[in-house]
């Protein structure tokens, strides 16, 4: 499906002063406000198209490598703008969700945060998240009980409408990760630095064990887990620690030493 040219969705003219374009962007969001359009599905999809004209329009420098590409490719132009540019180009440096708040205000109506203490009640929390240019506040709910499953249905649905709204991606974090870490009984002991090849992201670590570690302990590696999604941070890697006897460490030294032996009379 072709790409509605972005001073058609706006409802402006090519000569539209930045304060046209301002004006021409409030109206239209107040009209698709997520207040107004609780039972149309349609009205996100058209809130998104909004957002993507008014964040090329607004800026002088995309405005106008937009207009060269009209005179250019006329229709084709707002599908040659989206070939070269990605989501973070369009939406870097853009006023939108400043815009929404200011007209959620004005009209008495609900920004984000309103609309999920109403739906969670006390017990949210609000975290700053950052996106395709778009910086914001989303409060997201506690729930209390971890594995109710409506609260996590709730969320799910939540988060989908933000990233259909504003085109961005909620920051999650990434899941922790455990491994085994095998630490020799005399390193157990006195403490020290030990080589790790960390599977999940596939490079060699250096890891300082502490002095006493013990067979079920664990290291935390920070961020050194699954990577996050959207700017979220990496989750943590755990290394579930497992002292080897004594009596492996003198088996491992006298391997090493066998080999080097071998390895000097084929040298030889």
């Amino acid at each position: 499906m072709p790409r509605q040219d972005y001073y058609q969705v706006l409802g402006i003219d090519r000569q539209a002063n930045a304060k046209g374009i301002k004006d021409a962007y409030r109206k239209l969001a107040l009209h698709y406000h997520p207040d107004r359009n609780l039972n149309d599905p349609r009205a996100a999809a058209r809130m998104k198209e909004i957002n993507e004209a008014y964040a090329i329009l607004s800026d002088p420098r995309k405005r106008e490598e937009y207009d060269l590409l009209r005179r250019a490719h006329g229709e084709e132009a707002p599908f040659r703008y989206r070939q070269s540019h990605s989501d973070q180009d369009i939406f870097r440096g853009s006023d939108i969700f400043q815009i929404f708040e200011e007209i959620s205000k004005m009209a008495g109506m609900r920004g984000f945060e309103e609309i999920f203490r109403e739906m969670y009640g006390k017990d949210f929390q609000t975290f700053i998240f950052k996106g395709n240019g778009v910086t914001g506040r989303v409060s997201v709910g506690r729930f209390g009980a971890k594995n109710n499953i409506f609260n996590r249905c709730m969320g799910k649905v939540l988060k989908k409408g933000i990233e259909e709204v504003f085109g961005v991606e909620i920051p999650q974090r990434g899941a922790d990760r455990e491994e085994s870490l095998v630490v020799p009984d005399p390193l157990a002991r006195e403490g020290g630095k030990i080589r790790y090849y960390c599977g999940g992201r596939k490079k060699h670590l250096v890891v300082s064990v502490p002095a006493g570690v013990v067979t079920g302990s664990k290291i935390r590696l920070k961020g050194m887990g699954d990577p996050g999604k959207g700017g979220g941070e990496a989750g943590d890697l755990y290394l579930k620690v497992q002292v080897s006897p004594p009596w492996m460490s003198k088996l491992a030294r006298g391997l090493r030493g066998l080999t080097e032996r071998i390895r000097s009379l084929v040298k030889k």
